[in-house]
């Protein structure tokens, strides 16, 4: 329910340490582990689709916004947990997809795009039209992206039963979807002239587009605070918090920051994110980072059971070398370093092949080895992963399975803040 968004920054503003996690990501025992998890908390979660995950054409994912609701909502039933307790998400929502055509074409499918995500239940919309389209600069301007916005929310505002639930999120200083800076490069955290600025164009947007009440409806800015990641390195959260972009939220008491790319920080960072005014953390990769490095785990347990049995990586590097177009431009290196960054790379592009057949398939034979001929894992894992493990085998998980989700919940665990999480 959208209402639990509201509530949040509610609470956040009032000056509560209070935060929800944004986990954005389509695999299903990562969206099964953060939903038991959030179950096992009494805790809300926000589910997020971006565009070129979900879209009408079907995205990478082969999901249309509407099948991704149903998806989400069926593993909810199986986590049992309360859907009431659910917020979707709709992430970069704009032309980013098809910007290698004109912007008029790109916008008229942006424009189904979104329409299609609010029919479907999606009532957290994040609308971003700031990167460029054929003939433009890379990023355009304020003004520019504001209009597109504007254009994208009246077409929400439309379609709509109820468009009071929907809330938007604007703002675009954060990587392209799905990408993260390069090794070495600096973060540099959003200035609050510049935020206030992105701010004020999309309230002046949404005047000219004939809208001016949705503009109570935008709810979230989405700055960069100084986090980030990239293949080899974490950008942690500069210490000290940032008084001054805090203080420009001051004047606008219903509104709060969105954070990208959190993964991968120290667990400090997400309640001092919460006091700096940021009641929304995006995780994705560091999740399903979590479910690879389990499945590996699993498989070294296996090796040492049966040397001559098949390995999880070799199948992985091979689907890998078979479609680079997932990881090619992400990686860099000679090829021993590209090797080894297609399988622990923080920025985590080998996420994009599990869904493929011969990647479920051995992924389905290694976890039933392990059931079949293992009964303790607990020395392939740390110490804190393998309690939680036992606590969901106590609850009737596979020993795997038990495994798997409980390293995807160690990754996951720190975005649950609570007042005293500093303390």
């Amino acid at each position: 329910m959208n209402d639990l968004l509201r509530q949040t920054i509610k609470a956040n503003r009032s000056g509560q340490l209070a935060a929800l996690p944004s986990v954005c990501s389509a695999h299903p025992m990562v969206l099964e582990a953060s939903m038991g998890l959030a179950s096992a908390l009494g805790r809300p979660l926000i589910v997020e689709a971006t565009s070129n995950q979900v879209n009408q054409f079907g995205g990478y994912t082969g999901m249309r916004p509407a099948d991704f609701v149903t998806f989400v909502k069926g593993i909810a039933a199986v986590s049992n947990f309360a859907t009431a307790n659910l917020v979707f998400g709709g992430d970069h929502l704009g032309p980013q997809v098809w910007r290698a055509a004109l912007a008029g074409e790109a916008m008229a499918k942006a424009e189904t795009l979104v329409a299609d995500y609010v029919r479907a239940g999606f009532t957290k919309i994040h609308l971003d039209c700031s990167e460029g389209c054929q003939g433009e600069p890379a990023q355009v301007d304020d003004a520019t992206s504001a209009n597109r916005a504007a254009k994208l929310a009246a077409i929400c505002e439309k379609t709509a039963a109820d468009p009071t639930k929907l809330s938007y999120m604007v703002g675009t200083e954060v990587p392209p979807p799905g990408g993260a800076h390069g090794d070495g490069e600096t973060v540099t955290p959003t200035a609050p002239a510049a935020a206030e600025a992105t701010l004020k164009a999309h309230f002046d947007a949404f005047d000219k587009a004939g809208i001016p009440e949705a503009k109570t409806r935008i709810v979230a800015l989405v700055v960069q605070p100084g986090v980030e990641f990239s293949p080899t390195e974490v950008h942690h959260l500069p210490t000290g918090g940032n008084a001054a972009l805090r203080a420009m939220l001051d004047p606008y008491p219903g509104l709060c920051f969105e954070a990208h790319s959190t993964d991968y920080q120290h667990p400090s960072a997400y309640p001092a994110l919460a006091e700096m005014g940021f009641a929304i953390h995006k995780v994705g990769p560091a999740l399903t980072h979590a479910y690879r490095q389990a499945l590996y785990a699993l498989d070294t347990a296996r090796a040492d059971l049966a040397p001559d049995s098949p390995h999880l990586p070799d199948v992985m590097e091979r689907l890998m070398l078979a479609n680079p177009a997932h990881w090619q431009s992400h990686y860099h290196g000679d090829a021993v370093v590209q090797q080894k960054l297609r399988h622990t790379g923080l920025a985590d592009r080998i996420r994009y092949y599990w869904a493929q057949p011969d990647a479920i398939e051995a992924v389905e034979a290694l976890m039933k080895f392990v059931d079949k001929h293992t009964t303790n894992l607990a020395p392939y894992f740390g110490a804190e992963t393998a309690v939680r493990a036992a606590a969901l085998q106590a609850s009737g998980q596979p020993l795997a399975k038990a495994y798997v989700m409980a390293e995807i919940q160690q990754a996951l665990v720190p975005y649950f803040i609570s007042e005293g999480a500093n303390g």
